[in-house]
């Protein structure tokens, strides 16, 4: 052997020895970490977690840009996105082993011209695993760790499996990523009912996500979209005649794009955020590690109905633009005069703005910043219209007033029995006003909708009943003064039941005397109200800041017979793969003794009969049931609670800054609060759907049952006391002397996601296949496939059982 090719071989050979080195530290992760095999068995894919309502409807997500992906299994997706997908970018793709050598020498010897040689394994491998690097040594490595990573994918997983896994991972346009979010978002319904026609479109994506998009660059999706039928053609997928009249048709797009912000009740959705980050931190996965609510792709099932909440959403648009009418018409807001003497709150929220803390950035000193804020430019602010906003110009400091002027509410209802949530609205509009106002934390002065506990410590402990003549006068504490604070010159007595029925603040102070401060503040504990109340006499007015939540919570006492029912909202969570992680339940516990709790709702009926809220029940028509409205000083909130034997409801309404009120008696309960939670029952009633009896009673008690019920018209004043809380209010809502404005056009934050997920829900429940246009000869979509044994040896060789 002469010289030469002695040099010959000895490079060969080392070149050789040179490439399983390569090959074997890249195995080991040297050029970077290579998945293991239990990686490569069970794949962590980055999935968005959902949450569904009472009735399996999706309500939104939670989710990382690159992981609002849903999880769908290869049997939920249409043969027409499969085949399309193999067709377009993978032909040979159940021939080969994770490699496709004829398209790899094509590649390499036309440079690309005519697509890249990758497969589909080979494409899962990198949306799995690793970004595509921009450096090109870097990028040869990552090649051939591809290649790797896609010959131990194929040994593990069935061809079946890895098409999944690729459609699960893959991104599409405008930030969609998986088959499932595509197809809702650009078709409005589920990936297995995808047509030939739309199947070709979310695949034609794939070469150019932005490129290739039909809602932004339609010619460009159009023509993409008929390369890839012609690649079905030719992969016998389709005929040429069904193809020739596909081709010819438009790209009918249905799109709908859920984010985080327009899901079905937002306010709720940011506020069962917060809870399940807390549950995640204290429970752990299968890796020991704490659960991700954005990337685990946690399934949670909540109470909320859709359809009640829906309704709930309704309401507030219906009644809350009348509200922000009178007051922006009131002379403290039109002059500014409302801000008098408060600058420090102007300034402070100035200084939270983004425009700040943007200005900041660009170095620009205070005192341009401030003089900025006093410059007009245009900008889109809220406004109660069809498109929830509008167009205006103004300076960036009244746009501040604007936002600080407008009424805000929280609306609640519940199932008093189970303490489920089925209606939950924190605030006006969540894209414009993040704070949640009906939550736990959020806590407002309660005024008189307080004193139904009151008159039930003094029913159960203190042997008061509705007969029971109470004084009607200003009652004096020593160490405190007067309750209430202002003389209105009221004497005489007056029956427990008529100084519920009115509000009258000098039946609260005797009553309170009788049972004292601290009793009622340790029975406020007692019924599980969670915030700690000082033993002030005042409480009997309600001077106490409390939640809607906890107010929720106290209220279910009456309708249950005496029973605390925690609302909950959440019923389990699931994992990606619908193992259950955690069940909720019910937080019940008796409080009360059932006789108290149904003398309580018969008194409280005498409200909505006669009282604060006269005529209310005989609007709706309903046989049996008990409110309370609540006004704090200066009308600075407004509460109405109400209940029937089915459903609990309690409304807030009021400015964040509590200098901002209504100065009119329209501030009070019974005309601020009442409509939004009447118009809400009116429409739960009229749904046949939901399953309410208007004829539905409270459960008497056995030792009451040979007890006539109250007769109000004779233990019940009929004409309210001067002064009383609801005087000339009560009959009919704010809008019948007001004139009504045009509010059945205003869109409630959940009616567009709702839309979407009839769509949706029409599809999932119909279980006709969609016909696929195929000729006879067309082959299957592949073989049944049998599960890989995933053990081997070497990384390149023949598959085990083969």
């Amino acid at each position: 052997m002469t010289r030469p090719v002695r040099i010959f071989w000895r490079i060969c050979l080392y070149g050789l020895l040179a490439v399983v080195l390569l090959l074997v530290l890249i195995n080991l992760g040297v050029f970077g970490k290579m998945p293991s095999l239990a990686q490569l068995e069970n794949p962590s894919i980055t999935l968005a977690s959902e949450v569904f309502a009472d009735d399996g409807t999706p309500m939104g997500k939670y989710y990382k840009e690159r992981g609002n992906r849903s999880y769908v299994k290869y049997g939920d997706i249409s043969r027409n996105v499969i085949e399309a997908l193999v067709a377009t970018e993978d032909e040979r793709f159940y021939d080969h082993s994770g490699i496709d050598g004829i398209a790899l020498a094509r590649a390499v010897l036309k440079l690309g011209r005519d697509g890249g040689g990758s497969t589909i394994t080979q494409q899962l491998a990198l949306n799995m695993f690793d970004s595509r690097s921009g450096n090109y040594f870097k990028r040869v490595i990552q090649k051939i760790k591809e290649n790797i990573i896609a010959i131990k994918l194929e040994r593990n997983f069935t061809k079946q499996e890895i098409l999944a896994l690729y459609l699960n991972t893959v991104s599409f346009s405008d930030n969609v990523y998986g088959i499932r979010n595509a197809s809702r978002t650009f078709f409005s319904k589920e990936p297995d009912r995808l047509t030939v026609s739309e199947a070709a479109v979310l695949i034609g994506m794939q070469k150019a996500t932005a490129t290739y998009n039909p809602r932004t660059n339609y010619k460009a999706s159009f023509d993409r979209r008929n390369t890839v039928i012609d690649q079905m053609v030719r992969n016998n997928y389709v005929s040429d005649a069904v193809a020739k009249d596909l081709k010819k048709e438009p790209i009918k797009l249905n799109y709908k794009k859920m984010d985080e912000s327009n899901g079905i009740a937002p306010y709720f959705l940011d506020v069962l955020r917060s809870d399940l980050r807390t549950w995640a931190k204290e429970n752990k996965n299968s890796n020991g590690d704490p659960y991700d609510i954005y990337e685990d792709g946690l399934r949670i099932y909540t109470t909320i109905n859709p359809r009640m909440q829906l309704y709930a959403e309704e309401a507030v648009a219906k009644h809350l633009p009348v509200l922000q009418r009178v007051l922006s018409s009131q002379r403290s807001i039109k002059t500014d005069a409302v801000w008098k003497g408060r600058e420090k709150v102007l300034e402070t929220a100035m200084k939270n703005s983004d425009r700040w803390r943007n200005s900041k950035d660009a170095e620009m000193s205070d005192a341009d910043i401030k003089k900025s804020f006093n410059v007009k430019v245009p900008m889109k602010v809220f406004a109660w219209n069809p498109k929830r906003e509008k167009d205006t110009v103004m300076t960036p400091m009244d746009s501040i007033k604007y936002h600080h002027e407008m009424m805000q509410t929280a609306f609640m209802v519940t199932d008093p029995q189970n303490g489920q949530v089925k209606a939950w609205v924190g605030g006006i509009d969540f894209k414009n006003y993040k704070y949640d106002h009906a939550n736990l934390k959020t806590k407002r002065q309660v005024g008189s909708s307080i004193k139904p506990y009151l008159y039930a410590l003094a029913v159960e402990e203190y042997g008061f009943t509705p007969e029971t003549q109470c004084e009607a006068t200003q009652q004096y504490f020593p160490g405190f003064g007067y309750v209430p604070a202002k003389n209105r010159g009221k004497t005489g007595t007056r029956t427990m039941a008529s100084g519920l029925t009115w509000s009258v603040n000098e039946v609260a102070a005797y009553i309170i005397k009788q049972t004292t401060p601290q009793r009622f503040a340790e029975f406020l504990k007692q019924i599980n109200i969670p915030t700690r109340v000082d033993p002030y006499p005042s409480i009997a007015l309600g001077s106490c800041d409390l939640s809607l939540f906890e107010m929720m919570w106290g209220y279910s006492i009456f309708p249950t017979g005496g029973f605390s029912t925690k609302p909950v909202y959440i019923t389990r969570i699931e994992d990606k793969n619908g193992n259950v992680l955690a069940r909720f339940d019910t937080e019940r516990k008796e409080v009360i003794s059932q006789s108290t709790a149904y003398t309580m709702t018969r008194m409280m009926q005498g409200v909505v009969d006669v009282g604060t809220a006269a005529g209310l029940r005989g609007r709706l028509g309903v046989a049996e049931m008990g409110g309370k409205t609540g006004t704090t000083n200066d009308n600075s909130d407004a509460w109405f609670m109400g209940f029937t034997p089915q459903l609990l409801g309690g409304v807030w309404i009021g400015c964040d800054d509590r200098f901002i009120k209504l100065e009119s008696g329209l501030g009070e309960g019974g005309q601020a609060a009442r409509p939004i939670w009447e118009y809400f029952f009116q429409k739960a009633f009229a749904d046949k759907t939901l399953g309410l009896d208007k004829s539905a009673k409270f459960v008497q008690p056995e030792n009451m049952k040979s007890e006539s019920n109250y007769d109000y018209y004779n233990i019940i004043d009929r004409t309210p006391p001067p002064g009383a809380e609801g005087e000339n209010v009560g009959n009919g809502g704010a809008d019948d002397f007001l004139g009504t404005p045009d509010t059945q056009n205003i869109p409630t934050e959940s009616r567009q996601a709702m839309e979407e997920q009839k769509v949706l829900q029409e599809a999932t429940n119909s279980k006709n296949q969609v016909p696929t246009a195929k000729k006879d000869s067309a082959k299957a979509v592949m073989p049944e496939d049998k599960k890989k044994p995933g053990l081997f040896k070497r990384i390149f060789g023949k598959k085990e059982g083969n």
